[in-house]
């Protein structure tokens, strides 16, 4: 039986040719796609949860391996769908454990490869955090920023930005079955800090990010997941209403004068702007408070008279204040401020009563460290990459 589903806008070009890749779609539209596919509407509900459960809370790539359906139905499901991840380019691991993984995409021109993304797994004591993109590229050339100086390509599909988090699972034996206790997690929260700004591809994000905290698949918590932007402030509040996930702020910079430099969108969107949505941010609150993120630039932006005016620019807002070591990358045009400029402008964060955790650079040496990302992929340009206009980024805000 062949499916006639219309979902071009979710994803790229099927895995295989003539059939459709599930990865991504919503429940609602998993259950659509069976209805075209010709299952009886009495077991679609059933279906959909017995794949929805295959998928994401066992991790199976084959359908064959779904032995909770008949024989028979594996087949012809198999025939039609793929739930294919994307491909693992190469695989790096630094001495401090960190992965990185360069991953290739559906290709949506016949004949080519497909565009590369980069995701990161950092280890820590207790917890393992996964660093996912949005996007192949990006448009804010923040200067700070190595994947700034790739220019967009196109958005990912939430099936791509999912399919991070199961490749990831896939190469550390993170499934159920694995050994572990089913509490015992290798990747434990999710951090939307990758290629690309989260909120100029806000429907894949939101749609990827309510399969990975489904409580019947992958299971993360909302509080687990931060999704961090560059401050796309029209779309803050749909993001605290429709996403709720933490939420994490790319500041980087105290006058819109250095942050203009720095975060070119600051031009459209001034600090004062952004910090006004972050007060109205749905659901904040001392229990649910806003990472800050402030990468320590020498000269630029780490004088201790900057270290007050961002203590006075965030009175009133619940707030953790992550202080970043500059990574620096080939070309790059900043230093990283010395440890001792560090420590004395966390101290008068700390003094002001924020948390002000310095983050220890990890990945530096295979370039998985945050600023450093991007993928070694051939540039197209966006406009001609999008099928449709409803690909484009949501960039007229």
């Amino acid at each position: 039986m062949a499916t006639s589903l219309d979902i071009a806008h979710k994803q790229a070009a099927a895995a295989l040719p003539g059939r459709v890749n599930l990865l991504g779609l919503t429940r609602e539209e998993l259950g659509q796609a069976l209805a075209e596919f010709g299952l009886p509407k009495r077991e679609i509900r059933m279906r959909t949860g017995q794949l929805w459960n295959a998928i994401y809370n066992r991790g199976q790539t084959d359908f064959a391996e779904m032995t909770t359906l008949s024989k028979e139905l594996r087949a012809k499901l198999g025939a039609a769908f793929t739930v294919a991840r994307p491909e693992i380019v190469t695989e790096q691991k630094s001495v401090d454990g960190t992965r990185k993984w360069l991953l290739r995409l559906a290709s949506d021109k016949p004949g080519m490869p497909g565009p590369e993304v980069e995701a990161v797994y950092i280890p820590e004591e207790g917890r393992g955090t996964l660093c996912i993109s949005s996007q192949v590229g990006c448009t804010l050339t923040c200067t700070f920023c190595h994947t700034g100086t790739q220019k967009l390509v196109r958005n990912l599909t939430a099936g791509e930005i999912v399919g991070q988090l199961l490749v990831a699972r896939d190469a550390l034996g993170d499934w159920p079955g694995s050994g572990r206790n089913s509490d015992d997690r290798l990747v434990t929260n999710i951090v939307m800090m990758g290629m690309g700004e989260p909120l100029y591809n806000f429907d894949n994000v939101r749609d990827a990010l309510d399969i990975v905290s489904d409580g019947e698949g992958l299971s993360l918590s909302k509080r687990r997941i931060t999704l961090s932007t560059s401050g796309v402030v029209p779309m803050i509040e749909r993001a605290g209403n429709e996403i709720g996930s933490m939420l994490a702020i790319s500041l980087h910079g105290v006058t819109d004068e250095v942050r203009d430099k720095l975060v070119p969108l600051n031009k459209k969107y001034p600090i004062a702007e952004l910090l006004e949505a972050c007060r109205n941010y749905p659901g904040v609150s001392n229990a649910r408070r806003i990472t800050f993120e402030y990468v320590m630039l020498k000269g630029v932006n780490d004088s201790l008279a900057d270290a007050k005016e961002l203590v006075r620019l965030l009175s009133g807002i619940p707030a953790k204040i992550n202080l970043i070591p500059f990574n620096p990358w080939p070309g790059s045009p900043y230093e990283c401020s010395d440890w001792a400029t560090i420590e004395k402008f966390a101290d008068v964060v700390n003094r002001a009563g924020y948390a002000s955790p310095v983050r220890t650079p990890r990945g530096r040496d295979i370039m998985a460290a945050c600023g450093q990302l991007k993928s070694e992929t051939v540039k197209a340009r966006a406009s001609e990459r999008f099928k449709t206009p409803a690909d484009a980024p949501a960039q007229t805000l």
